[in-house]
């Protein structure tokens, strides 16, 4: 066997001791076959029933196709046969990890539509809620996608915090996942005694350990071996798919809803916006770092500000919208949702459209894998953040 770039064929049948015969077969050039590989519908590299299917040349990855679907439950249907106060208790539930948010776009959007003065308190209430709420969002994929690249120890301090957060949003709102906590006017009730002290006490405590996420998982080099340059999305790309929230600022673009069209109190405080410089995995999962830190500082500012007085306005026994349609938007934990809320005048809406960010962000996937190596495959489904029950609405 003189040249080792060859590749050489064993003949079969050859007995022991016999000269081996061997047949040079092509010029050099390893022969490769086209696959096809399925990953899915249940992967521990996604957060719900996904499916990627998977071109591959050898270990290169020439094609992707994200087959969505299995969980659509039919959110936008539903909600044409609830009361306008009733649509919390269903938005709260597609992307399970911003619940709060997701009910907050509804309230936002029906107070629009009614022409609704919502009390300062309960405006101030919504944001520091919704601030607390992005950063128990963003935990789970910090320590979920440390996991899928094979790092277990940042799971287990990403839910030391999200514990102690959960137990601070169930003190005010009773729940842990689906909270509830908005009403069209306001909220369900006011903060509870210690509330504010406590909230204190834990941004203080997170931001002291926020530095142990950098210097574990930033600046470990086999992370970096594992996510720089790997999925890179240049902005023009990522603004021609809609992408939008952490995908969309690692790219380098600074658009932020609190800041680019503020609503409740955002334009009354400081709202920093990271950004990365080449858009790849490393720079996705950085951006998530800087937002819980950024939250934290719009907290404090929160605690600072916030106004006494009512936290929700009367309403009639029935709600009526007048005829009409609006679009509000506001920044989910994950990027950009939209509510699309059109009415007839009657007592439920004629139509619901929900801008998720996670449908959004998911069509990049397909440009972020061509020409990446299957290994690779987990770095990028892992840092392009989505909930699947966001998809398949």
């Amino acid at each position: 066997m003189s040249d080792l770039s060859t590749r050489e064929k064993i003949h079969p049948g050859t007995a022991p001791g016999e000269d081996i015969a061997l047949e040079i077969v092509g010029d050099g050039d390893f022969a490769t076959t086209d696959m096809t590989l399925s990953i899915g519908p249940a992967h521990p590299a996604t957060h719900g029933v996904f499916r990627i299917v998977l071109e591959l040349n050898g270990e290169r990855i020439t094609a992707a196709r994200p087959v969505i679907g299995y969980m659509h439950r039919g959110f936008e249907k539903l909600a044409e046969y609830r009361d306008f106060r009733q649509i919390k208790a269903l938005v709260n539930r597609h992307d399970w990890l911003s619940g709060f948010s997701n009910e907050l776009g509804v309230a936002l959007v029906v107070e629009k539509m009614l022409e609704m003065e919502v009390p300062d308190r309960a405006q101030w209430i919504r944001m520091l809620i919704a601030e607390w709420n992005r950063v128990l969002n963003h935990l789970m994929f910090v320590g979920s996608f440390a996991l899928e690249l094979g790092a277990i120890t940042p799971m287990f301090y990403a839910f030391r915090e999200r514990d102690e957060i959960q137990y601070l949003l169930e003190a005010a709102t009773g729940g842990r996942l689906h909270f509830t906590y908005n009403q069209v006017g306001g909220l369900k009730l006011d903060l509870p005694k210690g509330f504010l002290a406590e909230s204190v006490r834990l941004s203080k405590l997170t931001q002291e350990r926020l530095p142990d996420y950098f210097d574990l998982v930033l600046g470990n080099e086999i992370f970096q071996a594992r996510t720089v340059g790997v999925g890179p999305l240049p902005p023009e790309v990522a603004l021609s798919f809609g992408v939008t929230g952490p995908t969309l600022q690692a790219a380098g673009v600074p658009e932020d809803s609190r800041v680019t069209e503020p609503y409740l109190k955002y334009d009354e405080v400081d709202v920093p916006v990271h950004l990365g410089e080449n858009g790849d995995s490393f720079d996705r999962f950085a951006c998530l770092l800087y937002r819980i830190q950024y939250s934290l500082h719009i907290i404090d500012q929160i605690h600072d500000h916030l106004p006494a007085g009512p936290v929700n306005t009367k309403l009639p026994k029935m709600v009526k919208a007048p005829e009409g349609a609006a679009y509000q938007r506001i920044e989910n934990p994950l990027g950009q949702l939209g509510y699309w809320l059109e009415s007839d005048g009657g007592r439920t809406p004629w139509r619901l459209k929900m801008r998720t960010p996670s449908f959004s962000n998911v069509q990049s996937i397909p440009y972020l894998l061509e020409g990446m190596l299957v290994p690779d495959a987990i770095s990028v489904l892992g840092s392009v953040f989505f909930v699947v029950g966001d998809i398949d609405r």
